[in-house]
C-alpha cells in the first residue's frame, strides 16, 4: 500500500519550496556526471509522485534495477542537502559558523596552521556576539590542538588564555545544559500529562524542579541562561496551573528578547514560542485588551521575511496564531464567527501536514470541535472530536478526557438519551483510569445520571443546585482545569436561563470588558 509520508527522501523533496527546487537544478547540473543526470530524473520522478510508491519509481527509471535506485536515492538525498547547506547558510548563524570551522579545520590539515587559527578567532568572535557557546568548546579543542602540536610562537601567552577559556566554557555549557534539559523535560511532561491533576502531581513536579534546578540559576545574567529558566518556570507554572505566574515568566521571556533584539534572529523559533505561550497566559486570565495587542505584534512579525522565508518559522507562526484567533472567539463567545476561521486553518493543516506533530492536530481539532459545540452545530462538534477519541496514541490524557465529556454533553443537547446512560458510564471509567476526575467532573456525571430520573418541570430546580455546587470551585486552582477545557458554568447557565451558550458567554466578555475600562479611567 503506498504511504505518502514513508520515505525520507520523498518527504524532503516535497518540503522543498520552488526557489529551492531551482538552485538544486542549477548546483547539481554545474556536473555532466552521468550519475549526476540520473539522480536528476529521480528528483524529477519523485516531485511528480502525489504518494510515494517504489513500483511506479522504478517504472519511471527505465534501466534502474532496485539495489541501484538505493544508491542513486542516498546519492540524492546527499546532494539534495548539500545544496539546501548552500542556499541557506546566509540565513543561519549556525551553518555560517560551521562553515568557518570546516574552513579552518582543512587549514590545519593542509599545515596553514597561522591561517586556521586565524579564522577561528573570527569565528569564535561571531559565536561569542551571537551567544553560540557550544561552538566555542570545539573551536577551543582545535586551537589547542594547533598550539600542542605545532610551534606557532604563540604558545606562551596562549597557553593559560586557552586553558582558562575551556574552563570558563565547560562551565557555562554545564549551566545551559541543566537549565535546557529541565526546560525540555517540563514540556515533556506537560505534553504527556497535561495539568496537574491533584496535591499529589503537584507536589511530583515542585520536587523535580527542586532536583534539577542549579543552585546558582538565578544569577546568571547570559541570554541562554535566563531563556531556559524562564521556560523551565513557564511549564511549571502551568502545570500547576498558577496561571498569574505563568503570564509573569511569559512575559519576562519575550521581554527577553526586546532587552536583546539581535536575538530575534539568532533564535527566531524561541521567540515565536514565547509570543504563543503570552497569548496563552493572557487567555487563561482573561486578559483581553493585552490578548488583542500581543496578538496584533504577533500577527505583524509573522508577515516579516525571516518567517516567512524560513517554512519552520511560517509554520510554527500560522499553528500559534491561529490557535489565538480560536481561543480569542472562545472567549468572547463569538463560536459562529470563529467557525469562519475552519476552512482556512483545515487547508493548511492539510498542505502543511508533513511539517505538524499529532500533538498540534489534537488541539486543532479540539478547539474546532468547542466552536461548532458552543454554535449549537452538535453533530459537527461530534464529528471532530471523534478524530480525537479515534486517535490511538499515548498522548495527552487530558485532552482525550475532555473530549469524551464534550462528545458525551453533545449528545445530551441533542436529546439521544438512549446512548445517554452507557455513554456516561464509559466516559466515567475513562476518566476515572486516567485519573482526571476532579470535583466539577463528578459533579457533571451526578447531574446527568440524576436528570434521566426527574421530571423536565423539576429540572431548573437541578440545574441551579448544579450551577451553586460548581461555581464555588471557579477560583480553586486544581478545578480550573476542568473550566479552561470547557466552561460548564457558562453551559449550566445557558440551560438554567434557556440563552445559547454564546450569548452567556459574550455577555461576560462584554461586562467584564466594560469594568476593566471602568478600572483604568479611575486610574
Amino acid at each position: 500500500m503506498p504511504n505518502r509520508f514513508t520515505d525520507s527522501l520523498f518527504q524532503l523533496i516535497h518540503s522543498l519550496e520552488k526557489s529551492e527546487k531551482r538552485h538544486f537544478k542549477l548546483y547539481i547540473k554545474r556536473s555532466s556526471a552521468k550519475e549526476n543526470l540520473k539522480i536528476v530524473q529521480l528528483f524529477d520522478a519523485l516531485d511528480k509522485m502525489g504518494e510515494y510508491d517504489e513500483k511506479i519509481l522504478l517504472k519511471k527509471l527505465p534501466g534502474t534495477e532496485k539495489p541501484q535506485l538505493y544508491n542513486l536515492k542516498t546519492h540524492l538525498y546527499k546532494q539534495l542537502l548539500a545544496s539546501l547547506r548552500l542556499l541557506k547558510s546566509s540565513d543561519s548563524i549556525d551553518l555560517q559558523l560551521n562553515e568557518q570551522f570546516d574552513y579552518a579545520h582543512i587549514l590545519y590539515k593542509k599545515g596553514l596552521f597561522v591561517q586556521s587559527l586565524k579564522l577561528l578567532e573570527r569565528a569564535k568572535e561571531m559565536a561569542k556576539a551571537n551567544q553560540k557557546y557550544n561552538f566555542l568548546i570545539q573551536v577551543n579543542a582545535l586551537e589547542k590542538r594547533i598550539e600542542m602540536l605545532h610551534i606557532t610562537r604563540s604558545m606562551e601567552s596562549r597557553a593559560e588564555l586557552l586553558s582558562n577559556e575551556a574552563v570558563e566554557i565547560s562551565s557555562r555549557i554545564d549551566v545551559l545544559s541543566r537549565l535546557s534539559n529541565l526546560a525540555l523535560q517540563l514540556y515533556g511532561l506537560y505534553i504527556k500529562h497535561g495539568h496537574a491533576r491533584n496535591e499529589n502531581d503537584e507536589l511530583s513536579v515542585k520536587k523535580f524542579l527542586k532536583e534539577n534546578l542549579p543552585a546558582n540559576a538565578h544569577e546568571q545574567k547570559g541570554f541562554y541562561e535566563r531563556l531556559y529558566l524562564y521556560q523551565s518556570y513557564c511549564w511549571y507554572a502551568f502545570i500547576r496551573q498558577d496561571f498569574l505566574m505563568y503570564y509573569r515568566y511569559s512575559q519576562k521571556w519575550v521581554n527577553l528578547f526586546a532587552e536583546e533584539p539581535l536575538m530575534v534572529r539568532v533564535e527566531t523559533g524561541h521567540y515565536i514560542k514565547g509570543q504563543h505561550n503570552l497569548l496563552n497566559a493572557h487567555f487563561d486570565l482573561r486578559n483581553h485588551a493585552k490578548f488583542e495587542l500581543t496578538l496584533k505584534k504577533f500577527e505583524e512579525f509573522s508577515k516579516t521575511d525571516r518567517v516567512q522565508e524560513h517554512d519552520n518559522f511560517r509554520i510554527q507562526s500560522f499553528i500559534y496564531i491561529n490557535s489565538a484567533k480560536i481561543n480569542q472567539h472562545l472567549m468572547q463567545g463569538t463560536f459562529k464567527e470563529g467557525l469562519s476561521l475552519v476552512p482556512y486553518i483545515e487547508e493548511k493543516l492539510k498542505e502543511y501536514e508533513l511539517f505538524i506533530d499529532s500533538h498540534r492536530i489534537l488541539v486543532f481539532n479540539y478547539k474546532i470541535a468547542s466552536l461548532y459545540f458552543g454554535s449549537g452545530d452538535y453533530d459537527t462538534s461530534i464529528d471532530y472530536l471523534q478524530k480525537i477519541i479515534n486517535y490511538n496514541i499515548d498522548l495527552r490524557g487530558d485532552l482525550q478526557s475532555y473530549a469524551r465529556l464534550l462528545h458525551l454533553l453533545a449528545h445530551y443537547e441533542l436529546g439521544n438519551f438512549e446512548i445517554i446512560e452507557s455513554l456516561t458510564r464509559s466516559v466515567y471509567r475513562f476518566m476515572s483510569k486516567m485519573q482526571n476526575l476532579t470535583v466539577i467532573e463528578e459533579e457533571i456525571f451526578a447531574f446527568l445520571r440524576n436528570s434521566f430520573r426527574i421530571s423536565r418541570h423539576k429540572l431548573k430546580s437541578e440545574l441551579e443546585k448544579f450551577l451553586e455546587k460548581i461555581k464555588q470551585f471557579e477560583k480553586s486552582r486544581f478545578e480550573t482545569r476542568s473550566f479552561a477545557y470547557l466552561d460548564v458554568v457558562s453551559w449550566v447557565e445557558s440551560k438554567l436561563y434557556d440563552k445559547p451558550l454564546s450569548q452567556i458567554i459574550h455577555d461576560k466578555f462584554l461586562k467584564t470588558k466594560k469594568r476593566r475600562l471602568g478600572e483604568l479611567a479611575d486610574k
